[in-house]
């Protein structure tokens, strides 16, 4: 009854009984005195002052929000009208996961089309920026789908990415093209060392300008191939350029790679040129060309596969992370702004980008289209070709000649062989 009197927007009880010795009698005077404590009521408080539903929904979490709308699509009509429908059951089971993936045990056996719809739908979410379960998510993808997560990476000038992402970049396997040009990695980084792993055994083209390499370096990459047959044994593309430490001794190195078709090592500290010319030609088949290559002009190395745009998350999360450092030097910054001082950390170029260097002073080689056989051999081929067709012609009026012909071939390219696999026995 108190509350009921205490309440705000209460009705009129209309007249009050009271009953006394068995009779009832009406009160209006206590009604009247009812009324006038009434007239200045206190409010009634549920919640407390100030409270109201929106400062409610805005206390809550941004995760909670997105529950409530991830399950709609939002579209306008033509009217200009909202409209919502609901998504399909694939597409949410599909988020769900995708928020999960890293807590995925395998997919090993999972079909492509869905496993593709999945990594696109965690790369959205920014899954695999993650520090620890980006990681994760991705060797998952990795291990079971190889190459389709990715066949080919241009690192190119992005020691950052790999100085910050080293072992997500690590867990791509089956990779077929890599360009690491321009990255300063040195002869003990990590990473060379992982090229020598069985994961990367099927790369075909490396790029490794400007990394300050030497001999060292080369003997390590090179080491699993000429030991055991393991490594980079498939290479048939080898950018060294730009590497002044690599000496006439660590070309010595590159003989092991015997399905090398094109070579680049301009800017390397060779000594004698005329004799690394021709060790390559004998060893490897490997001629010098006297026109640039367009194999080395990096148009065709680029990152493909399911996380091209993974790679661009990195390089953007990478360069936000360091302008925070760039803020704590706004000296610097004024000085650069009034010319006062150049700033050297913006404008990093790698040797050999222009087009200044003459053709005559790189040092590229290619594979002829001849294989086991140098120089006049192939004069000695032609002739021999021709005239089995002229006595093809004449009907086969001078056999012997034919035989002594391929005979003397056969003779030559048998010692070619010999002294190939001599030269070959004297470099280990």
């Amino acid at each position: 009854m108190s509350y009921y009197l205490n309440s705000e927007n209460h009705l009129d009880p209309g007249p009050i009984y009271v009953r006394e010795n068995g009779q009832l009698h009406m009160v209006n005077l206590a009604l009247d005195s009812v009324r006038s404590s009434l007239q200045k009521p206190r409010p009634f408080r549920l919640f407390p002052k100030g409270f109201s539903v929106e400062l409610c929904m805005n206390r809550e979490d941004d995760t909670a929000q997105k529950e409530k709308t991830d399950h709609f699509i939002f579209t306008y009509t033509r009217e200009g009208n909202l409209r919502y429908s609901a998504k399909s059951l694939f597409s949410l089971v599909l988020g769900f996961i995708s928020d999960n993936v890293d807590h995925i045990d395998s997919l090993i056996g999972f079909p492509e089309q869905i496993a593709e719809k999945l990594f696109s739908a965690a790369e959205a979410r920014q899954k695999f920026t993650e520090p620890g379960a980006g990681l994760r998510a991705l060797q998952k993808f990795t291990e079971a789908y190889g190459s389709l997560v990715l066949c080919s990476l241009c690192l190119r000038n992005r020691y950052l990415v790999i100085s910050e992402k080293l072992e997500e970049i690590k867990s791509f396997r089956e990779l077929t093209c890599l360009d690491l040009s321009c990255c300063k990695l040195g002869d003990e980084h990590e990473l060379l060392e992982h090229l020598t792993n069985e994961a990367l055994s099927s790369v075909t083209q490396l790029h490794l300008k400007d990394n300050c390499l030497s001999d060292a370096g080369v003997r390590k990459m090179t080491a699993p191939v000429r030991v055991m047959k393991r490594g980079l044994e498939n290479l048939t593309l080898l950018d060294l350029s730009c590497n002044p430490e690599i000496t006439d001794a660590g070309i010595g190195y590159l003989f092991s790679f015997r399905k090398l078709n094109c070579l680049d090592i301009s800017g390397t500290g060779l000594k004698d040129i005329k004799a690394v010319k021709h060790k390559l030609q004998t060893h490897i088949g490997l001629v010098h060309s006297k026109v640039p290559l367009k194999e080395f002009d990096h148009s065709n190395c680029k990152t493909e596969g399911w996380a091209d745009q993974i790679v661009l998350q990195w390089e953007r999360v990478t360069s936000e992370a360091m302008k925070p450092r760039e803020a704590l030097e706004p000296r610097k910054a004024a000085q650069h702004f009034y010319g006062k001082q150049a700033r050297t950390e913006t404008s990093v170029k790698c040797p050999l980008a222009d087009t200044h260097i003459n053709s005559s002073e790189k040092l590229q080689f290619y594979r002829e289209k001849a294989p086991d056989c140098h120089g006049p051999l192939l004069k000695c081929e032609a002739v021999s070709s021709q005239e089995s067709k002229k006595n093809k012609k004449r009907g086969f009026e001078e056999p012997e000649k034919e035989q002594s012909n391929s005979s003397q071939s056969s003779k030559q390219k048998y010692v070619c062989l010999a002294v190939e696999d001599w030269d070959l026995l004297n470099s280990y």
